[in-house]
């Protein structure tokens, strides 16, 4: 993926022929009758497409206030599903629904699960565990890799325990959460290959790039190749802590930096930045395993890198590798998403990669991506109500981007999701030693 084009050099393009990006929609389940099933008065739901289900859900998690309890996007049915917490107000339902959503009526507000989120933070955070907001099930979904054993697994599992059935679900990993440094256009530095996330124009109008944090703090200066003459250095960085992302200042300000993701022989043009939706396909694109997509599984995710927690992740299952770090995490209407920060497993395997929300790290940075819009439609984030110090956005809803040569930029985006203040996970990026090769993309089928 060709995120930036340096000065006088030709980028360097990935291997593999033109890649079509119709992925097959990954159908979801029906949502069914939830905990107290749908309802049946209001108006019928819309048929929408990820961009506007996103739209909706942001506007849906301001109007409808605490009774908001999560959203996500059904690919099968092409419709919002909005969780909603009646109380003594059932005109909730009817709102929710005469506005186009398919309505749930759930047990848990975001409050509660934002609660039970910091329950898990103060007695469950070890290396090797997650969790995030999960508005299909309205339960928290914490995750042990397999390094949790022993003590560890016994602590996590009765913390899990004591918040109850109905508010959270442990499941066990086969990998190890880790981080991944390679990634989209590959660059090095110090040792390490990570990937070219996206182009986006620092707050001075200067051209520069967005990729992981754990990258940003592995090494000052970055190469477009191994053992290549310096091309761009980090201005800023933020790792372990509140966020996965660093912000990359091009030595030339006439280098050209075009808002594209490279595919291979194809590139997807990056309009804007938004907010992951739960139940969205997404796309990532990395140096080491090309293209790869899946759907977002979770918002506002906590992970346990042995480095550190990071907060604030979008949680999914899409594949990556190391060398993958900092790639871009994009929607199939060319919307940026996120950077590759870590997870486990690989893409034979397959297991949890944890994502930098594009939006956050923008507005960190003062950058603006694209034709300097701020805000995109939702394509897999969460949005942001935040309750009790825990953020709990609602979800966004977003589809897979195509693939595409160069960097993408990166503006705000408007997301309604669901979002868990503190998840945790362990295991640091995808980052790869400055070695190793880029790998082709595989080719989604339509």
């Amino acid at each position: 993926m060709s995120h930036k084009r340096m000065p006088k050099r030709k980028a360097a393009l990935a291997a593999g022929g033109v890649v079509a990006l119709g992925a097959a929609a990954i159908l979801l389940p029906q949502a069914g009758a939830a905990q107290n099933g749908r309802s049946d008065t209001g108006a019928p739901p819309r048929t929408l497409k990820a961009a506007d289900a996103s739209e909706l859900a942001s506007r849906l998690a301001g109007t409808l206030g605490d009774a908001f309890a999560g959203a996500y996007y059904d690919t099968g049915d092409q419709q919002l599903v909005v969780n909603v917490v009646t109380g003594d107000d059932n005109d909730v339902v009817v709102r929710a629904k005469d506005a186009g959503a398919e309505v749930r009526e759930v047990d848990n507000t975001l409050a509660e699960l934002a609660a039970g989120a910091r329950t898990l933070k103060s007695q469950a955070t070890v290396p090797g565990t997650s969790w995030a907001l999960d508005p299909r099930t309205n339960k928290i979904l914490v995750t042990a890799d397999s390094t949790v054993t022993g003590e560890r697994w016994d602590q996590v599992e009765s913390t899990v325990q004591d918040l109850g059935s109905g508010m959270a679900t442990l499941k066990k990993s086969a990998g190890t959460f880790g981080t991944f440094v390679s990634g989209g256009d590959a660059i090095f530095g110090g040792g390490a290959r990570c990937s070219l996330g996206f182009n986006v124009t620092a707050a001075d109008g200067a051209p520069a790039f967005l990729t992981a944090g754990h990258c940003g703090v592995a090494a000052e200066q970055w190469s477009d190749a191994q053992d290549g003459a310096p091309l761009a250095t980090v201005e800023e960085a933020v790792f372990p802590g509140d966020g996965d992302f660093a912000l990359v200042r091009y030595d030339d300000p006439a280098t050209e930096a075009p808002s594209e993701v490279n595919v291979g022989e194809q590139t997807v043009a990056i309009s804007a930045a938004a907010e992951a939706t739960v139940g969205a396909q997404v796309f990532r694109m990395g140096s080491t395993t090309g293209l790869a997509d899946g759907q977002v599984l979770g918002l506002d995710a906590t992970v346990n890198y042995p480095e550190g927690t990071v907060t604030g992740l979008i949680q999914t299952d899409v594949c990556a590798e190391p060398g993958d770090s900092g790639g871009p995490l994009f929607s199939q209407d060319g919307l940026a998403v996120g950077l590759t920060s870590g997870g486990s497993g690989d893409c034979t395997v397959g297991g949890e990669t944890f994502f930098q929300p594009v939006t956050t790290a923008l507005a960190a940075v003062g950058a603006t991506l694209g034709d300097g819009a701020g805000a995109g439609a939702g394509a897999g984030g969460d949005a942001g109500a935040e309750t009790g110090g825990e953020q709990a956005g609602g979800e966004e809803a977003g589809a897979g981007a195509e693939t595409g040569g160069e960097e993408a930029g990166a503006g705000e985006g408007v997301g309604d999701g669901t979002g868990v203040g503190d998840e945790a996970g362990s295991g640091s990026g995808y980052a790869a030693g400055s070695g190793d090769d880029a790998g082709s993309a595989p080719t989604p089928t339509p």
